[in-house]
């Protein structure tokens, strides 16, 4: 009898653990069906924005068509609406520090366009993931291993197949973005996105010193010390015959557009305005948020050098003196 007992509760446990079994693997499928439908649901809404703005004879400023859908922040507005002014060379990108790609600058636009696409980013383990991802197999994107520097990013461009003309071009390393783009020469891009870093203020044209092995983290550990001031980029484009277009509003990503192509967009705004950033990502030593903000993130990096760009000198941030326009002090 206890013998019978023993059998059949065994019995029970295989079947338990069979239906366990059958409902993660229901559970799995529902997960992934619906990952599926609200990505379907996402660029849905995004092609809807998309033609909304299409219907807009004339914007203030790029925060007026700021929409998001795998970007960051409102780049696929941004970018979506700047492509639809200009005349482009072709539809291929060029985005580097992607992460996994889940969410980037170009994304949207690959899914949404078909756009072709050139990503790079520092981990290997992001690059697979990007591999085993459905859009990599149903559009023709090409993803990279590679920490970039100054001294390799035209070989791995070249190498790639990406040389001359291009659509975007999309820089967000976290660290020497500027001297990163400085260097670019491989190819002639139409539109430029760089990252810049708005806790060094408006006032000066300022970067980082150039170190190829540079990893925002380990620089400083609040992770505020990185990139370049919005007019270091501006600068720099200038030299590169790009033209400033703006923003984003959450004072992150700056939009350049060629300087033969620039009059298109800049005759349908009002303005080309460069926000500040409110956000407090900022860190103590061991990784935990600390939520500084506003000017008092610059007080935590006040001892670190910079490049004034405009001597050529390297500074200490501290030494100088009101960084910030009245407009980026509310």
């Amino acid at each position: 009898m206890t013998w019978r007992v023993l059998d059949i509760a065994k019995a029970a446990v295989r079947r338990l653990e069979q239906n366990v079994s059958s409902a993660a693997s229901y559970s799995l499928m529902n997960h992934l069906q619906f990952v599926d439908f609200a990505e379907r649901a996402l660029l849905l809404q995004g092609r809807a924005l998309s033609n909304n703005l299409r219907e807009t004879p004339r914007v203030r400023n790029l925060g007026d068509v700021e929409f998001r859908v795998f970007s960051q922040w409102g780049e696929d507005g941004i970018i979506d609406w700047l492509v639809d002014q200009i005349a482009l060379p072709n539809h291929r990108f060029v985005e580097f520090g992607v992460e996994n790609f889940r969410e980037a600058n170009c994304r949207f636009l690959m899914q949404n366009r078909n756009w072709r696409g050139l990503v790079f980013d520092g981990s290997t383990e992001n690059m697979k993931a990007l591999r085993s991802e459905r859009m990599f197999w149903m559009h023709d994107l090409t993803a990279t291993t590679a920490f970039i520097t100054a001294d390799n990013i035209n070989g791995l461009i070249e190498a790639a197949g990406f040389g001359g003309p291009l659509g975007i071009l999309s820089i967000d390393i976290d660290g020497n973005d500027y001297w990163v783009w400085k260097a670019i020469d491989c190819v002639q891009p139409a539109i430029v996105i760089c990252e810049y870093n708005a806790v060094l203020g408006d006032r000066f044209a300022l970067t980082i010193p150039y170190a190829p092995d540079f990893q925002r983290l380990n620089a400083h550990p609040s992770g505020q010390y990185f990139g370049a001031s919005i007019l270091a980029l501006r600068q720099l484009g200038e030299e590169k015959g790009y033209d400033l277009v703006g923003t984003n509003t959450n004072g992150v990503n700056a939009f350049f557009v060629r300087k033969d192509l620039a009059g298109q967009v800049l005759s349908r705004m009002d303005e080309v305005r460069a926000f500040p950033s409110r956000h407090r990502d900022s860190r103590d030593e061991t990784g935990a948020l600390t939520f500084v903000g506003g000017r008092k993130r610059i007080e935590l990096i006040a001892d670190m050098p910079v490049v004034d760009l405009s001597t050529g000198n390297t500074v200490r941030l501290g030494q100088l003196d009101q960084p910030y326009s009245a407009d980026w002090q509310d």
